[in-house]
This record gives C-alpha cells, sequence and structure tokens, in this order.
C-alpha cells in the first residue's frame, strides 16, 4: 500500500537537544530540503511549531510536530521509533490564521497574519482607550483597559487563557474577544464572536496613550486602527497522533489535566 507521505523534511529549533535529535532522525529516516517534502517534522516546542506555520504558510505542507522544547501543547510526544507508521497514522487539524491590517500614526497601513492571536497593548503606564466596532457598527464606544485580544480556536489555550479568556473546540466557527486588565467597563469579560467577523479597533488618544499591534511574533508600534479578520483563503495542517489531536487536547485543558 503507497505511503501518505514519501519525503520528510525536519526542522528543529535552537537547542542542543532540537539539534541531535534532528541530526539522528535525519540519519535514520533520511531527508530531503523543506520545499520539496510532502511532510515536515518540527522538533521543538510551540514557538517552532508557530515559526514553521508561518514560514511555509500557504503552502499547506503538513507539519508533525515532536517536543523538543519546554512548552509542546501543540506538539506530539518525541519518539525516535516508529516514525514512519506514526505519520501514516496521525490525524490532520486544519486552522485558517487571522489576518491584521494595522495602520500606524504615520499613516502607513502594516499586515501581518496570526495563528494564535492578534492583540493590541498599552506601550506606557497609561491604559489604552479603544473603541470597538464588530462588523461596522460600534459595540462599546470606549474600553480603558491594558488593552484586547482576539483568540482564534487554535490560540485560545495561549494567552488568551492567561487572560481569563475562554478555551474554545477547534472546530467552533468561535472568535475569542478578551480585554486584557480591563478598568472600564470594569466588569466586562469580553465577547465570543462568529468567526466570520470583521472587528476593528480604533485607538483613542494616540498620542498621549500609545498602543501596538502583535500578530503572534510580529509587532507594529504607535497603531491608530486596526482591522481583524480571519483568513480563509489558508490551510495551516497540523498532525497529530490518535488520541492526541489538537481537539483532544483543547477539551482536556478544559477540565484542568
Amino acid at each position: 500500500m503507497a505511503r501518505r507521505f514519501s519525503s520528510i523534511a525536519f526542522v528543529a529549533s535552537d537547542t542542543p537537544e532540537a539539534h541531535e535529535a534532528q541530526v539522528r532522525l535525519q540519519q535514520r529516516y533520511g531527508s530531503v530540503p523543506a520545499e520539496t517534502a510532502d511532510v515536515l517534522v518540527a522538533l521543538g516546542g510551540d514557538g517552532l511549531m508557530l515559526q514553521t506555520l508561518h514560514r511555509f504558510m500557504g503552502t499547506a505542507k503538513p507539519i508533525y510536530g515532536m517536543n523538543r522544547g519546554s512548552v509542546g501543547f501543540l506538539m506530539n510526544e518525541f519518539s525516535e521509533d516508529d516514525l514512519i507508521e506514526r505519520l501514516e497514522a496521525a490525524h490532520r487539524s486544519v486552522v485558517h490564521p487571522l489576518l491584521m491590517i494595522a495602520e500606524t500614526k504615520d499613516g502607513v497601513r502594516h499586515q501581518a497574519r496570526a495563528i494564535n492571536d492578534v492583540y493590541m497593548l498599552r506601550q506606557t503606564y497609561q491604559a489604552a482607550r479603544l473603541r470597538i466596532t464588530i462588523d461596522g457598527k460600534v459595540r462599546m464606544a470606549e474600553l480603558v483597559a491594558d488593552g484586547i485580544l482576539v483568540a482564534t480556536p487554535a490560540g485560545s489555550t495561549a494567552y488568551n487563557f492567561s487572560a481569563n479568556g475562554p478555551i474554545l473546540p477547534l472546530n467552533a466557527p468561535l472568535l475569542a474577544l478578551t480585554p486584557l486588565s480591563a478598568f472600564r467597563p470594569r466588569r466586562w469579560r469580553g465577547a465570543l464572536l462568529p468567526d466570520y467577523a470583521r472587528i476593528a479597533i480604533d485607538i483613542l488618544e494616540s498620542d498621549k496613550r500609545p498602543v501596538s499591534a502583535v500578530a503572534d511574533h510580529t509587532e507594529f508600534r504607535s497603531v491608530t486602527h486596526v482591522d481583524i479578520v480571519m483568513d480563509r483563503s489558508l490551510d495551516l495542517v497540523m498532525l497529530h497522533d490518535p488520541g492526541h489531536s489538537l481537539d483532544e487536547r483543547i477539551l482536556s485543558e478544559q477540565f484542568g489535566y
């Protein structure tokens, strides 16, 4: 029977453990350049998985992560044995990134994509003042807070969860809109939005209260307006061992184990 993947490329984070694992696995299973591989095996933590997803965004290459880092929510357990069999049996998780378009005070518009989250964060000691518009309708005329965050289901267990935002099942057609240390309205805990919603954030008093906008690891400072929407034109494919899918991990996280 034909294999799902006939060629493998290995990528590793910049740690001795990940590099040593890469050398041993390449010797054992062979490797090809990442650009021509059928599947990528990423050796590191969640940071490497995000970097690899960004690096190959638009190619739809499946990525199978093995944990050789400090955090491995998106990764499978590491083992040098039976890699071919594990790849053949792996389940696919398909996610879409957020597209962020941020305008800075010099009038320049910047674009970046995020797999986990997009957030605005105050740059100084003064709280940010933000206006929130959803699908063209102002839903909150003023939020005074450290900032605000928009998380995908895949990213809902990261910064969003730390900010007391909800954990979303991977297949939920939702986005989490979560305030960061809200001062006013004091009791507002955020909102769940359909994943087709178009979110716009205006930064009020942007000169006095500067705000940065971040899409995963890409930051733009002194923004005045930010648009956020899910980019359904891009499929990002992760592979997970049976019984350890991203759906299962997110569900387990909600029950505290």
